[in-house]
């Protein structure tokens, strides 16, 4: 593990785009949604950080953060527990002058007071709606380098269809931008329905630690909420915006199907090496047997952690720890987490289990590619 210090803290927001995925987000937040087989969406950015020296890393929870705490625990697995820095969880209610945030002004206001202790010079702000394996470091020397206010992250991608619906909720807004030959963003577009690629903003910003109080205490007084579209969309003529884009590998979740098709995407050789084959992704370590192919299993293109037992056949899959496929059961393109057990000669096609889910010998379930069936968490079919 890397020990030195960067001069910059790690800010993540579990609960931004939760309501985007409802199933998945009724006892956890985004930030804690299982992905590629035994990862959580928050391993990839604390991981990255934490390859890059940041060692003092908050999350501002919203609500539904206590499967994230149990994932978390004191940070131990991502060399986070410490007595200076370290992984710090701020929850919704840590003071009586504390409400539920609503945007990340409000969350970042209420934590001021440690944002003021801080010894770093900058801040690195992240929602946790994707994986990617980052690298924070050429974003604070670009920032640096360009001696601008803020830095966003951008990528090159067409806008989700689902920000282009007119019943987008208040806290699903998606950002693109126009960007000059020198990296300067000049406009900033909130749920654009623009068609083809676009800059689509990745929702990484980086400032430094005392600039960013300043302009939330600014924006705090004027009642302002979010901090793209309030303060810095309508401030692009007086701040100077810099963009630097990332062309690497990105699992962008904004829907359930999404959800679906980023983890059969890995199921793709060149897809799993481009997220994985930079630093090493940490988790929460389970210490399980190695995965059991009983006689007569045959599996085919799948994604399988430790701890499953596979007897029956298993195709185009992403199976999670402790998964268990019984005799002569046949599952087909599926997203099964944790502990998920598929009885005797039950068939399953297009299908997302949550954890600890129960499919009984002999029944049948089945999706297709463009709507998938999901079973919600301890539920038995």
């Amino acid at each position: 593990m890397i020990s030195a210090k960067a001069d910059a803290l790690g800010i993540i927001f579990p609960n931004s785009y939760d309501t985007l995925v409802p199933e998945l987000v009724t006892e956890r937040s985004m930030a804690s949604i299982p992905f590629a087989s035994r990862y959580r969406l928050c391993d990839f950015l604390i991981s990255s950080m934490v390859h890059c020296d940041i060692s003092n890393i908050s999350l501002l929870v919203r609500q539904n953060y206590h499967s994230l705490m149990d994932h978390l625990g004191s940070g131990r697995e991502w060399d986070l527990a410490r007595k200076k820095g370290g992984l710090n969880i701020f929850p919704p209610y840590a003071q009586k002058s504390v409400k539920v945030y609503n945007g990340w002004i409000e969350a970042l206001e209420s934590i001021k007071g440690f944002l003021r202790m801080q010894p770093e010079e900058y801040v690195v702000l992240t929602d946790s709606n994707f994986a990617v394996n980052f690298d924070f470091r050429a974003l604070i020397d670009s920032h640096v380098a360009s001696k601008a206010d803020v830095t966003l992250v951008y990528f090159k991608s067409e806008i989700p269809e689902v920000f282009k619906r007119s019943n987008v909720n208040m806290h699903e807004y998606y950002y693109n931008f126009d960007i000059d030959e020198n990296d300067r963003v000049n406009k900033i577009y909130l749920n654009s329905t623009q068609d083809g690629e676009v800059n689509l903003g990745l929702n990484i910003y980086i400032l430094q630690r005392e600039r960013l109080i300043e302009l939330i205490d600014e924006a705090y007084i004027h009642g302002y909420t979010f901090f793209m579209r309030d303060l810095l969309a309508s401030e692009t003529n007086k701040l100077d915006i810099h963009a630097y884009r990332y062309d690497g590998y990105v699992a962008h979740i904004h829907d359930m199907k999404s959800y679906f098709e980023e983890n059969m995407r890995l199921l793709k050789e060149e897809n799993i090496n481009a997220l994985f084959s930079g630093n090493p992704i940490y988790t929460k370590i389970r210490d399980d047997n190695p995965t059991r192919y009983i006689s007569g299993a045959k599996a085919k293109n799948v994604l399988v952690a430790d701890g499953c037992v596979i007897e029956g056949e298993v195709e185009n899959c992403v199976l999670f720890r402790g998964v268990k496929i019984g005799k002569g059961a046949k599952v087909k393109n599926c997203v099964l987490m944790q502990d998920t057990v598929i009885d005797e000669n039950a068939s399953v096609e297009y299908v997302i289990t949550d954890k600890n889910v129960h499919i009984t010998a002999g029944k049948s379930l089945s999706g297709n590619d463009s709507y998938q069936v999901f079973v919600s968490k301890r539920q038995t079919v």
